[in-house]
């Protein structure tokens, strides 16, 4: 019971550190690679495309 209320209080210790109290998550390394693909060569989810990239720039629609 003590340790649902200390729980509640401060919360439950977090599954994505590991004992150094560094983020570990336990993803297999194809995940983390796939995720880095698509944020790389896909258009739609690269960042420099993003429209606050162009910001300051003039553009033809306005």
């Amino acid at each position: 019971m003590l340790g649902k209320v200390l729980d509640f209080l401060f919360g439950k210790r977090n599954d994505i550190f590991d004992a150094e109290g560094k983020v570990h998550h336990k993803l297999p390394d194809t995940k983390w690679e796939n995720w880095k693909k698509r944020y790389t060569t896909e258009p739609q989810y690269n960042w420099r495309n993003h429209e606050g990239m162009k910001a300051g720039k003039k553009s033809a629609e306005h």
